[in-house]
């Protein structure tokens, strides 16, 4: 049997995990958004191609690390997992957009409007990815029989 308080402190460990991946991702983000702003590209849409970047980056950081036993077996259930996380992180695009795209014509710096959009994108993508892509339902039998929390 599992104690609760072993179930909280394996989630407060992934939360910090997660917080870390997230922190990667967003330096890579930052980065290329910072670039691209610096080469003269609109601010929207250097803030979607950045996003775009910390993706990749966050993708390779939750599936190799944050959720390691919780990625799904190769094949087509990894690749409905991908599609998952994929669609998730469009969540997240899609409110980076937004928060920008209304920030800037509001006469907000990009780099205030990006900050803003941040927030907003981790909050939601934090909360997608854990109640519909890296669950037990697309872990390996290991994490299962192991009695990783599904929450």
């Amino acid at each position: 049997m599992i104690s609760l308080p072993s179930i909280q402190m394996r989630e407060i460990r992934r939360f910090a995990a997660y917080g870390l991946a997230s922190v990667v991702a967003l330096g890579v983000d930052m980065a290329g958004y910072m670039a691209l702003l610096a080469s003269g590209m609109a601010a929207p849409l250097a803030a979607v191609a950045g996003y775009s970047l910390g993706i990749v980056a966050h993708w390779l950081a939750s599936s190799r690390v944050v959720f390691a036993n919780r990625v799904a077996d190769a094949g087509r259930p990894r690749s409905v997992q991908k599609g998952l996380f994929i669609a998730s992180a469009l969540v997240g695009l899609g409110l980076t957009w937004v928060i920008v795209s209304v920030a800037v014509d509001a006469g907000i710096d990009a780099r205030i409007a990006k900050l803003c959009a941040v927030g907003t994108s981790f909050i939601a993508t934090f909360l997608l990815r854990l109640r519909f892509v890296f669950t037990l339902r697309h872990a390996p039998v290991l994490a299962r029989a192991t009695g990783d929390s599904a929450r």
